[in-house]
């Protein structure tokens, strides 16, 4: 499936999922509130954030309530600071405190996620390296947390399992060596991205000589990966993962690998602290 495709499905069914979830039948406490208030809300970071998630909560109230119109002052990919009213909301008060969690939950998780890529890319200027993210995602937010990682401006590696070959240790060992696996890669899909992880400079030579198209350098010290790079002479693309967080971030990059990949933008994501407020009702 195309990304973009995989993009309007999860639009989609997470904004019903959400709402399934967490309104379920119905939401009990708003029917205190008489049917025909009508209100308004803003939505505020209570932090400097890189905002992600707008089409989530656009979906999520046009499931909820249509009669809910939402007014954005910031898009997908950018900084919005501490008490800048990013996003308005009019509509029936029942609905505006309906979705208000549902909506919250996605913004928070989805802006952590493109605050942090952010905050890595950043650290990378002027490096070429480029940064790339993992299938390490919160559970059910794949496609979600891809999206985000692009909005801070970091690359997407495979989607999943089907879309290119990452050849790890267990596969090599199941199909009998590195250029076993390589080859049986070539026969089942030609057109795929074949890449091929690595522990050792042996390995290394035979991952280059059966013609892998991205090598990953599994846990090498600064010292192996500055002679990978060396060694590799252009033959393939490097990537360079494990142990990577803000601290080793740019030393890694230094060493002259082409990407590095990291769990860290997607996995364990503290949530943006989001708050929004009812300013009027009649």
């Amino acid at each position: 499936m195309h990304f973009q495709d995989a993009l309007a499905e999860d639009i989609r069914n997470s904004a019903a999922r959400m709402l399934s979830e967490d309104v379920g039948p119905m939401d009990i406490t708003a029917q205190l509130i008489p049917e025909q208030n009508l209100g308004r809300a803003r939505v505020i970071s209570r932090e400097s954030a890189i905002l992600c998630g707008v089409a989530w909560v656009d979906e999520l109230f046009r499931r909820l309530d249509p009669r809910v119109v939402l007014t954005w002052h910031a898009a997908d990919g950018d900084r919005i600071q501490a008490n800048q009213p990013f996003l308005e909301l009019e509509g029936p008060s029942r609905s505006l405190l309906s979705g208000e969690r549902a909506a919250l939950n996605l913004l928070q998780t989805l802006s952590a996620t493109a605050t942090r890529t952010r905050h890595y890319v950043d650290l990378l200027q002027g490096t070429g390296v480029k940064l790339l993210d993992t299938r390490k995602t919160l559970p059910g937010m794949r496609v979600a947390q891809k999206y985000a990682v692009a909005c801070g401006g970091g690359t997407n590696h495979r989607i999943g399992l089907f879309d290119a070959f990452l050849i790890k240790e267990n596969h090599i060992a199941a199909c009998g060596g590195i250029a076993a696996a390589i080859q049986e890669a070539r026969n089942i899909a030609r057109d795929l991205t074949v890449e091929i992880e690595v522990e050792n400079f042996d390995e290394l030579d035979q991952a280059l000589e059966a013609g892998a198209d991205v090598i990953m350098l599994d846990n090498f010290s600064l010292d192996d990966m500055r002679e990978a790079v060396r060694h590799t002479a252009g033959r393939a693309t490097l990537e360079a993962s494990g142990n990577v967080d803000e601290t080793t971030l740019r030393t890694i990059a230094e060493t002259g690998v082409n990407c590095i990949s990291s769990g860290a933008l997607t996995k364990d994501v503290k949530a943006i602290d989001l708050s929004m407020r009812m300013v009027e009702e009649s």
